[in-house]
């Protein structure tokens, strides 16, 4: 039997879902629900159900940002998105990160029964297709190479991680709080950004903040040790180690060297 978590932040949504879908004729119970995406996340980890009905927009959460890292870390799982924005632009980008449905509220009962209906077929084809034996090459070549929704969703992930990179450099930053604000697991997130940029998180953070470094270096006023603070150092011993590993000379030879400024 397939199992359904329901999440919307009103609850008259939820418990009317839950009662009114026929879920037994497709062979599905709902498990769980959820007022909100953060409680969702929670359950779905400990749950991993099948399929998931939820509202896109909730107070607090990125629905496409939640999408996206419930369809890279559960790729099986399905999901169907309750939406009471008719927004073409916003249920094209759903679709692409691998949604069965977009449906606006108030939805009729019988596009709602179709979406659970694209669920079960989903899973029955994932369930037939795994049943069947695959050669080596196959097998191979299944494991390396995600879904192109998978994929979609992966590089959205990726897309916004880096982003908050960008944004928070300067801070005391961690990689559960970036892994956090992309709704991913760090686990998860350290997998990623291994595959698509070759490097640890610390290298990457790193790499943004010498980057940083190298653009405030061009200001002769301000002492290494400011820049370093700057950046997000809180040592700068530490700061000119880093800086000498990846530019191959202190961060005073790069000042004197390439931008002719005088030493600090």
């Amino acid at each position: 039997m397939y199992r359904a978590v329901i999440v919307d932040d009103e609850d008259v949504i939820v418990q009317g879902l839950s009662k009114i879908l026929p879920w037994e004729k497709y062979n599905c119970r709902v498990v769980a629900t959820a007022g909100d995406g953060k409680r969702a996340l929670e359950l779905i980890r400990t749950l991993e159900p099948d399929m998931l009905i939820t509202d896109i927009r909730m107070p607090g959460m990125d629905g496409l940002a939640l999408i996206a890292a419930l369809r890279s870390e559960f790729p099986a799982m399905q999901v169907t998105i309750l939406s009471g924005y008719p927004d073409f632009e916003y249920a094209q980008r759903a679709m692409q990160l691998g949604v069965a449905r977009y449906c606006v509220k108030p939805s009729k009962l019988n596009d709602l029964e179709e979406a659970l209906a694209e669920m079960v077929r989903r899973l029955e084809k994932t369930a037939a297709e795994a049943a069947q034996p695959a050669t080596g090459a196959q097998a191979g070549e299944s494991a390396e190479t995600p879904a192109p929704e998978s994929e979609g969703a992966q590089n959205f992930i990726i897309k916004n991680a880096l982003q908050y990179i960008e944004e928070h450099y300067a801070e005391k930053l961690t990689l559960t709080d970036v892994a956090e604000s992309v709704y991913v697991s760090q686990w998860h997130l350290s997998k990623l950004i291994g595959k698509y940029t070759s490097q640890s998180f610390s290298e990457l953070l790193n790499g943004v903040r010498i980057a940083k470094a190298k653009e405030l270096l061009q200001d002769p006023s301000l002492r290494i040790w400011e820049i370093s603070e700057r950046v997000g150092f809180t040592d700068v011993t530490h700061f000119s180690r880093i800086f000498k590993k990846m530019e191959n000379r202190s961060a005073n030879e790069y000042r004197n060297q390439v931008l002719g400024g005088g030493s600090r």
